[in-house]
């Protein structure tokens, strides 16, 4: 697996600012890779105690077999988060946990995709995607079709990060969503969408929640957000070019509209 280099935040103790109620069942949070997962993890955070909350690794299939018992016991309910591909392990191991899916535009993933592989901090011996020599359209057209032998295809990822996943009981978010409520966080339709998140958490929805929100919401505290990370960013354009949508669509057709993008 990748190493990532992260800023560390100071949620921990924030969290202990607020009356924390114990979880009552194991939570995960599962994502398509550069999808929020720190943001939402973060937000979730400060409604869990922080004894609740699994930091000793993201769950990724090959750790999976280590962590399940800790992370998803019914007997000690952990708040815990990963990017785990859908199998039947991981099915049979997240069977009993509040499941929620977070995923994102795939055009828009694919430009998150490219800055972070071109971040000092992601390390997976892919520096060399750093050097001049390397074209914006060049690098975007490896986060769909991937690097062979070192980095999987957009269609694998979404594939079995997301879509195979959907049905049962798991609850689908939508990255740009969140996003859409927090700027909104004083209006109804945010304090519903939250709290049904919460709900599907089953963690019930306190009277300070747009403040832990907030808290837990601010960008300073994600070692992932784009300002966070250091990247010279001058390949990589603002919106993904009507070429690089088009093969989007070629190797994912129906994927967008399935998760819910028009």
């Amino acid at each position: 697996m990748p190493n990532i280099y992260m800023q560390q935040d100071t949620l921990n103790e924030l969290n202990r600012n607020y009356e924390q109620a114990p979880l009552k069942h194991p939570v995960f949070l599962n994502s398509v890779p550069k999808s929020g997962t720190h943001l939402v993890r973060n937000i979730l955070r400060m409604f869990v105690p922080v004894e609740q909350q699994f930091h000793e690794t993201f769950i990724q299939i090959p750790n999976l077999h280590q962590m399940a018992g800790r992370a998803f016991s019914l007997e000690k309910p952990m708040l815990s988060w990963g990017h785990l591909l859908c199998s039947d392990e991981s099915v049979y191991a997240t069977a009993k946990t509040n499941n929620i899916l977070l995923v994102r535009d795939p055009y828009t993933w694919v430009l998150a995709r490219a800055r972070f592989f071109l971040s000092e901090n992601f390390e997976a011996k892919l520096e060399h995607l750093r050097r001049p020599e390397f074209s914006g359209d060049s690098l975007l057209n490896m986060m769909i079709y991937g690097i062979h032998g070192k980095s999987p295809p957009l269609v694998d990822i979404f594939t079995f990060n997301a879509v195979s996943w959907l049905g049962s009981h798991t609850k689908l978010y939508r990255f740009e969503d969140v996003l859409r409520h927090l700027k909104d966080l004083e209006s109804r339709q945010a304090e519903a969408y939250f709290g049904g998140l919460l709900d599907d958490c089953g963690i019930d929805m306190p009277a300070d929640w747009r403040e832990r929100v907030r808290v837990g919401s601010d960008r300073k505290q994600s070692g992932t957000a784009r300002e966070n990370l250091t990247v010279d960013e001058t390949r990589i354009p603002k919106e993904l070019p009507v070429l690089q949508r088009k093969m989007v669509d070629q190797v994912i057709p129906g994927v967008r509209e399935i998760l819910g993008y028009h």
